[in-house]
């Protein structure tokens, strides 16, 4: 999916038949969501809900309102700079700190490094106020090849067992500013 570059965001939608000799992988049960034509990467569960929005795009298990989890991407392009020194987990603790829902836990920040970005996350117990229920949030920022995402995924707390694998692989499979050339193939700038 792309993003026009001016004026209102539109997202469009576009599908591609893949060459015999493709790059493209995921995980068993899981399938490739690329933003922009490689800002943004990751793999989702295979039969998950798209939403794009004006800003972001959502992801559920099922169509809503029948949903019980969401997690949802948005990115933005920054200006070239050096990024490195950009307090990420402390700036994502505040965050944490700063929630306005009736939180009853706050794990620690978490940082994965990869050869091109910086990624750190946090998870949120919480009660939901509309439904009474415990439910988790985690929350993740990441920077990367002048890109910068944020990652929200939202369940309730006794489906962790089969939400936790989703946002494993989320962030496994994560990939900011991995400009792809041909989709069909999933060469990637450089060759």
């Amino acid at each position: 999916m792309g993003k026009h570059k001016k004026g209102k965001p539109e997202w469009m939608k576009q599908t591609l038949e893949l060459k015999e000799d493709h790059h493209w992988k995921s995980k068993p049960g899981y399938k490739i969501f690329v933003a922009d034509r490689g800002a943004v990467r990751f793999d989702i569960p295979r039969g998950w809900h798209l939403e794009p929005g004006k800003n972001s795009f959502k992801f559920m298990e099922k169509q809503p309102p029948n949903n019980d989890c969401c997690l949802e991407m948005s990115f933005n392009h920054l200006p070239p700079a050096d990024y490195s020194l950009f307090p990420l987990a402390a700036m994502l603790k505040k965050i944490a700190e700063q929630d306005s829902r009736d939180v009853i836990e706050r794990g620690e920040v978490i940082t994965l490094n990869r050869q091109t970005a910086r990624i750190v996350w946090v998870e949120l117990k919480f009660i939901d106020s509309n439904e009474n229920r415990e439910a988790y949030s985690r929350i993740c920022v990441g920077l990367g090849s002048n890109i910068q995402v944020l990652i929200t995924f939202d369940y309730w707390a006794d489906q962790a067992d089969v939400m936790t694998p989703v946002w494993d692989e989320v962030l496994r499979s994560l990939t900011l500013g991995l400009y792809i050339r041909d989709p069909s193939t999933g060469v990637a700038f450089p060759d």
